[in-house]
């Protein structure tokens, strides 16, 4: 099929055959990166702009070495430093940018449907890299490439979100992408961490971690979102630890090759134990790794559609 979206903005918008476009086309691009020369000309002459509200680390940096190594030029932005300081509206930062001629804008706001509404306001692209508590596409595409390269399809897997669920983007993405493509999936967690409503985007719903991972053949673990407890509700650090933390002792009950995968940063001892997070289960490298990759098919791909 022929990609014709401008935007990514959330898995939720895309059909089964778009998802598996970009994994295909990432899985082509994943080997520029093992070259000597780690470079393409696919973006040759094209601008991408990282527009960035929220600190982060991987995704940002991911986003600039994907773009670089389409041959593209990158610029960052972070709000801290821009003219967002002195009041001027995001709309009218994306206007700028695109007045300066940029081709794509990267996202990261702390407003679901921050990326929605920047999009409906520019002519240029828009790359969803997390906004809110709404979505964050490229994480779960990266998730679910890793998952292919080592379970093969997703049709039929059981894939086990633990964490954060309330307030977690990571988690929507992965349940809209993962469903569209076959799998089963189950969220893992305190029942303050679960938000009303979840099962109706087709998962299963448990607050006992043994049982969840008993049948799964993947476990993704959320970052603990301890700086949105505004009401000190949530289950004490060491408390969530015993209770729903990742261990080998829970992974020895669990199937042989289950797969432990974290979106990042890991918060050692309190959503998994290091010994896990370094064990041979462990993927978590290997997503940051394929996030490149990803990141490359998703810039390529929305530089070639229409709208």
């Amino acid at each position: 099929m022929l990609w014709t979206r401008k935007d990514l903005l959330g898995l939720e918008y895309l059909n089964r055959e778009e998802i598996e476009l970009i994994l295909d086309t990432a899985s082509s691009f994943k080997e520029v990166s093992t070259r000597e020369i780690k470079k393409v000309p696919a973006l040759r002459g094209k601008t991408a702009v990282n527009l960035f509200y929220e600190p982060s680390t991987r995704t940002r940096v991911s986003f600039e070495v994907a773009a670089k190594r389409l041959s593209a030029d990158v610029i960052n932005i972070a709000a801290e430093t821009s003219s967002v300081r002195k009041g001027e509206t995001l709309i009218d930062t994306g206007k700028n940018i695109q007045a300066l001629k940029a081709d794509i804008v990267i996202i990261r706001h702390n407003c679901s449907g921050a990326a929605n509404m920047l999009a409906r306001a520019l002519d240029i692209s828009v790359v969803n890299a997390g906004d809110g508590w709404h979505e964050h596409p490229t994480q779960a595409l990266l998730d679910m490439l890793t998952l292919q390269e080592k379970l093969g399809s997703i049709r039929g897997l059981h894939v086990t979100i633990v964490g954060d669920i309330a307030h977690s983007r990571v988690a929507r993405s992965n349940i809209w992408g993962l469903t569209k493509l076959g799998a089963q999936v189950t969220v893992c967690a305190p029942e303050i961490l679960i938000p009303a409503g979840i099962e109706k985007m087709g998962v299963n719903i448990s607050n006992n971690i043994d049982q969840a991972l008993k049948n799964a053949d993947a476990v993704n673990v959320l970052r603990m979102q301890f700086e949105r407890d505004a009401n000190a509700a949530f289950p004490e650090q060491l408390e969530y630890f015993k209770k729903f933390g990742i261990t080998s002792e829970r992974l020895a009950k669990a199937k042989k090759n289950i797969i432990v995968m974290h979106p990042g940063p890991i918060n050692r001892g309190i959503e998994v134990s290091s010994e896990v997070a370094d064990g041979e289960n462990s993927v978590i490298l290997e997503q940051v790794t394929n996030g490149i990759a990803v990141r490359m098919a998703v810039l390529f791909l929305v530089s070639q559609g229409k709208g």
